[in-house]
């Protein structure tokens, strides 16, 4: 028997509010490993002492490293201890995206966040967004996929001599000093690209993540195929399109029963936004048993397994680097040199 929708409950509170607060969180946090990331870099770089303790969690921005370093565990069972924190995070991301999509990317990517305040500031400013030809958006959207693709190669194809003799190269020792540099020391080309990047968000929703990232491309795939998904019951829907109006990847999710599709990033506003209750759900399952979710039980499941996981990763020793302070001062006074480069595959 269908509900009918004037008697379906409504609901009282639409506005996503924890992810928003989850996501501001971890972006100041970010803000405030790279500041302390910077000072430490700047005392290593003199003759005094280092008062600065080396943040990890800058290695999180070292996802390609990452993904050598699992190579290599899951092959030969060796633990990277130059950058151990890179394959923590990495390895947390995948593993939150195989479960509830590309949550990482939603909830706390902090590119994925400064992406989506972006065009919010620019749908503010303009009064809209605005979305590419939809033969376009599809060339465009198969970029990232590209991308991975061609890592996914490169590493693939690499040995797991070759991936030990890059971990433990002087090259990688430094490449967070690198990224670092990258925005110090930013090149002419490289401040055109990301101000295209950036106006190119002021207009598109998260312009970087649906087009170019690899990143999110492989959060997405692995989400794809994962036990939780969007669905629509059709017979309380309303049919108010809401869902698929707030949707940041332009999902047409009024029309779907379940969102199938790898750019679901499990952000929940549609879900937020639906007026009629249990209309639009995350639902998670398994063996036939099923759980939706809310966004605050998400959150705090997120929440509470990112900590978790970093927490356990210090207390057993995985997380903060076996790199001397000494021989990191050495590298840092052959940062310019060719020795130094990056390597080719």
């Amino acid at each position: 028997m269908s509900t009918n929708p004037l008697h379906a409950a409504t609901k009282t509170n639409i506005r996503p509010k924890t992810r928003h607060f989850i996501q501001a969180i971890l972006f100041i946090v970010t803000l405030s490993l790279g500041a302390r990331f910077y000072l430490y870099v700047q005392q290593a770089a003199g003759t005094g002492p280092i008062t600065i303790s080396r943040p990890a969690g800058v290695e999180g921005f070292l996802p390609i490293g990452a993904l050598l370093a699992w190579k290599r565990f899951f092959v030969s069972g060796q633990w990277d201890f130059i950058h151990p924190a890179a394959m923590v995070i990495f390895g947390f991301a995948m593993s939150l995206s195989l479960v509830f999509r590309k949550a990482f990317c939603s909830w706390l990517c902090p590119i994925g966040t400064l992406s989506e305040w972006v065009w919010k500031f620019g749908k503010r400013l303009f009064g809209r967004t605005f979305s590419l030809p939809l033969w376009l958006d599809r060339a465009l959207r198969t970029l990232k996929y590209l991308l991975l693709g061609f890592f996914l190669w490169v590493i693939g194809s690499m040995s797991v001599g070759a991936i030990s003799m890059f971990i433990e190269g002087a090259y990688y020792k430094v490449s967070d000093v690198k990224m670092l540099r990258f925005f110090t020391h930013m090149s002419t080309t490289t401040a055109i690209v990301l101000t295209i990047l950036t106006l190119g968000s002021f207009f598109i929703k998260n312009f970087w993540c649906r087009y170019l990232c690899p990143y999110g491309a492989l959060t997405g795939l692995l989400g794809a195929v994962g036990p939780t998904r969007i669905v629509r019951n059709d017979e309380s829907c309303i049919h108010c399109k809401k869902c698929t109006e707030v949707c940041p990847h332009y999902i047409r999710v009024h029309e779907q029963s379940a969102v199938y599709t790898p750019e679901c990033s499990g952000c929940m506003d549609c879900v937020d936004s639906c007026p009629v209750e249990k209309t639009v759900a995350l639902r998670t399952g398994i063996s036939g048993k099923f759980k939706d979710w809310s966004s605050r039980s998400l959150g705090i499941v997120i929440s509470v397994s990112f900590v978790t996981t970093i927490t356990l990763a210090i207390y057993f020793g995985y997380w903060d680097t076996h790199l001397s302070e000494q021989e990191f001062r050495k590298l840092l006074q052959m940062i310019e040199s060719p020795l130094l480069t990056h390597p080719t595959f």
